[in-house]
């Protein structure tokens, strides 16, 4: 390593910076050279007697080098300063003016903090078990003024409740901010409300939440456009996800000849009217989505505006593909979904189904079976699996119907194709879409002395609830605990 000046004896100072012992080395430099002196003049001696000039060239060689080996050693050996100068040197070379009892100071200072944070987490406090907590989601109104949120996170901090996730709603005299809040367990909304009125809060809606909602609201917004650009029944579902607990309803444009009511109520651009939102559907009728005691924000209503305007871009489209069924009887079927492409097929089912099944099916009038057709096949009220025979022929369909905040299933299976199990396949595909999709239960319609319906519901293994109207038989399956099955060919998931 190279010396450095505060190396060497010479940046070694005393106080008021005067050099110290200089003239040590001075003294060790003139004996030196006196002795280099006195062996050139006894080698001139020994020349004079008879010595060769060769050896007293080597012997002055060999005591100037003993003479230089001892400068260089002699030079590097350390400054021996006093137990009083290193502080003072040690800041001189630094150059710091703190006196060495602050220095000490200091260090005790440190060393006092660094067993301070040695103790402050213990082996018995990490054993420790965590406080249960629950997960919330909050939305309140502060005003638009420097430090309003600042005091409200401050009141949640103090009630030792965890901000997971914020957004920001700004409006024109406020603005709306969306909490995902992780809170003891043993701390009731009421009270967190109550902290959060008292913090300046205004409007505070709390509901609890839960794992899905961890997600970051970028995240969860390009996922449900993801769904929506893969499958146009996707729609009212990714509305919902996206707006929270609300209803969603479909109205078709009216007929040619009747009017535009319809198309009225809803601009091209929406309409934004507290609780409720109306958008123009691209086949040019209304989505009215509407959620109660909640208004919506003008951020809500742009990425509703946003999700609709990329299914008008993308057109009508359905995830292809089929998935083999091997019956207990007869050919092996394929179950696919369809559209408003297998029209033609679908009525031509419905020629070859008796009367007997089409009333079963539709509760009215056969001659009008057809007209509904349209409806059930339009992915922007629901999804519909057809069950097909090898040539094309639709022998089966399954409807999952969004109605509202409810969803439907309705069977209808050719009469030739009873009791084959194609209801009961279509049935269990259907549930798991909408257990898939987050509906909490499904209902479906049907005559009391419909048995295969009623058979097909109990397998499904699921809580059921039997409501009867006049002959009309209401079947409710809760799919709190139904596990979704695996991806299959026809859905958006494949």
């Amino acid at each position: 390593m190279r010396d450095t000046p505060s190396d060497t004896p010479e940046a070694a100072h005393g106080t008021q910076g005067r050099p110290v012992r200089h003239w040590r080395r001075a003294a060790v430099d003139l004996a030196a050279l006196c002795v280099a002196v006195a062996v050139a003049e006894a080698l001139a001696a020994l020349v004079g007697h008879g010595l060769s000039r060769a050896g007293a060239l080597v012997a002055a060689a060999v005591a100037l080098l003993a003479t230089a080996a001892f400068h260089r050693a002699r030079s590097r050996r350390p400054a021996q300063a006093g137990p009083s100068d290193a502080p003072r040197d040690a800041q001189k070379a630094r150059g710091t003016a703190r006196p060495p009892a602050a220095g000490a100071h200091a260090a005790r200072a440190a060393q006092a903090q660094g067993a301070q944070a040695r103790t402050a987490r213990t082996p018995a406090d990490e054993s420790a078990p965590a406080e249960a907590t629950a997960l919330w989601r909050m939305r309140t109104t502060v005003r638009d003024e420097p430090g309003s949120l600042a005091a409200l996170c401050a009141a949640l901090a103090h009630r030792s409740v965890d901000i997971l996730s914020l957004q920001t709603h700004p409006l024109g005299q406020g603005t709306v901010d969306e909490f995902l809040l992780r809170a003891p367990a043993a701390l009731p909304a009421a009270d967190l409300a109550d902290a959060v009125t008292r913090a300046g809060g205004t409007d505070t809606w709390i509901e609890r939440a839960d794992a899905h909602d961890l997600v970051d609201a970028p995240t969860r917004v390009l996922s449900l456009a993801t769904r929506t650009a893969l499958d146009a029944a996707e729609l009212p579902l990714a509305l919902r996800q996206l707006l929270g607990r609300c209803t969603i309803r479909s109205l078709p444009s009216a007929p040619a000849g009747q009017g535009h009511q319809a198309d009225e109520t809803a601009p091209v651009e929406g309409a934004l009217d507290g609780t409720v939102l109306r958008l123009r559907a691209p086949e040019g009728g209304v989505i009215t989505v509407e959620r109660p005691h909640l208004p919506f924000t003008p951020t809500e209503f742009a990425r509703a505006r946003a999700l609709v305007e990329l299914d008008a871009r993308l057109g009508p489209r359905v995830p292809r593909g089929a998935d083999v069924l091997t019956l207990t009887e007869g050919p092996a079927i394929t179950v696919s979904r369809a559209d408003a492409s297998d029209l033609d097929a679908a009525k031509a089912m419905h020629d070859r189904c008796s009367k007997h099944t089409l009333g079963m099916r539709y509760h009215g009038p056969v001659r009008d079976a057809d007209r509904y057709l349209n409806h059930l096949l339009s992915p922007r009220f629901g999804r519909t699996l057809a069950a097909r025979t090898a040539s094309g022929l639709i022998v089966g369909l399954g409807h999952l119907l969004w109605d509202g905040d409810e969803t439907e299933v309705a069977l209808l299976v050719e009469d030739d194709w009873q009791r084959r199990g194609i209801g009961g396949e279509l049935l269990g595909r259907l549930v798991a879409m909408a257990a898939e999709a987050g509906c909490a239960h499904v209902y479906a319609v049907t005559q009391s002395s419909n048995t295969g319906m009623v058979a097909a519901m109990r397998r499904l293994g699921l809580p059921l609830d039997f409501q009867v109207e006049e002959g009309t038989l209401v079947i409710t399956a809760r799919l709190d605990a139904t596990p979704v099955s695996p991806s299959l060919p026809y859905d958006h998931r494949a």
